[in-house]
């Protein structure tokens, strides 16, 4: 097998390989697919049985396996190593690579972790892994099968590592956003509860039935999400209604029923992640004949989502009123029905009263 350096056929492979890696970090968000595709490149281009990630802890104290192979690995993710203490943690400490031809001529080679795995390691190479000055983990390659480690192989860890550095900060970055995102979008619906009376359940109501409704429709997975989004904060235009400055910004001194849509429109645009659902919330209470608002709109120019949330808000509206079980699941039924092609969209209706006579579990 040629070197890393002695020719081109390996550099070309070298090539190939981080190329695709640095492809995957922007088309997955499975962050152990992108270390383990990474740790499998790292074993093959540079000859060696095993490889290893680990990343630091929350306090900064420790290292811990997140993917590992060879024999074990499962028993190794239950272990961690502290900062400072074997070979890793000296690199994860001094944030230099190194390399050990040896290990058990190394006083600080850390055994128990080849107890616990029942692999043997002969020699080793690591390198710390960070993003931005700041410590993320640290890299291993194990038992080099031809020859010593190389600084050619430094080289192509520590560029691997990288790669592994930035899918680790990408994913962390991204579930902190859906979790602010998350709770935000709580605050938000506890918000809209109390805009108004019998509002309380209203908005998860809403986003459940019409979930359902687009399921039973065969809408895309992205519609489906943003229907999601379009039935929880479909009435956050409610909230403008007692706050003058919002108002003022629309151009009113006071607001009226009509005018939800649309103030609920002008609180969400702009907002990249949901920006599929305003559509759907601005358009929810135009009718299939053009007889709704605020745009007068008809059939199909209406959008899909605001087509389903129409029919949604007639049945939430019953609940609100303080029906019940049967008395209400007959009403919205007839409701519906009598609405087809004036009020709402047939093929909607049609799902929404086969839905409610199949599974009424899914409101109420």
């Amino acid at each position: 097998m040629e070197k890393n350096g002695s020719g081109g056929g390996l550099n070309a492979a070298v090539a190939l390989d981080l190329f695709s890696i640095a492809g995957s970090l922007n088309s997955t968000l499975d962050l152990d697919f992108l270390l383990q595709k990474i740790g499998l490149a790292a074993e093959r281009l540079l000859d060696s049985e095993a490889s290893a990630i680990m990343l630091v802890t929350d306090d900064k104290k420790n290292l811990y396996f997140r993917v590992a192979s060879g024999g074990g690995s499962a028993a190794l993710k239950k272990m961690t190593l502290p900062i400072g203490k074997g070979i890793a943690g000296w690199v994860a400490q001094n944030r230099k690579p190194e390399v050990v031809v040896d290990t058990r001529a190394d006083p600080r080679f850390a055994g128990q972790f080849d107890k616990a795995s029942g692999f043997i390691t002969k020699s080793l190479l690591a390198v710390p892994m960070l993003f931005r000055g700041e410590l993320v983990g640290v890299a291993e390659v194990l038992n080099k099968r031809t020859g010593q480690y190389t600084s050619d192989d430094i080289g192509l860890l520590s560029s691997l590592a990288n790669l592994a550095s930035v899918a680790i900060t990408n994913t962390k970055i991204i579930q902190d956003q859906k979790n602010f995102f998350s709770h935000v979008i709580e605050l938000l619906t506890a918000t809209i509860e109390t805009s108004r009376p019998r509002m309380e359940g209203h908005p998860p109501r809403a986003a459940r039935l019409a979930c359902a409704i687009g399921r039973a429709l065969e809408v895309e997975e992205y519609d489906y999400k943003m229907l999601y989004y379009a039935g929880i904060l479909h009435d956050i235009g409610y909230i403008a209604f007692r706050n003058p400055r919002l108002l003022a910004e629309m151009g009113l001194t006071s607001a009226a029923e009509e005018n939800h849509p649309v103030l609920s429109f002008k609180m969400l645009e702009g907002i990249t992640m949901i920006e599929g659902a305003v559509p759907m919330i601005q358009h929810h209470h135009e009718h299939w004949d053009g007889s709704g608002f605020p745009n007068k709109m008809k059939a199909e120019a209406i959008p899909l989502g605001a087509r389903i949330l129409c029919v949604v808000e007639s049945m939430e509206e019953l609940y609100m009123m303080g029906l019940r079980n049967e008395d209400l699941f007959k009403r919205a039924i007839d409701e519906i029905k009598n609405g087809a092609g004036t009020r709402f969209d047939p093929n909607v209706a049609e799902a929404a009263v086969a839905l409610l006579e199949t599974d009424p579990g899914i409101w109420g």
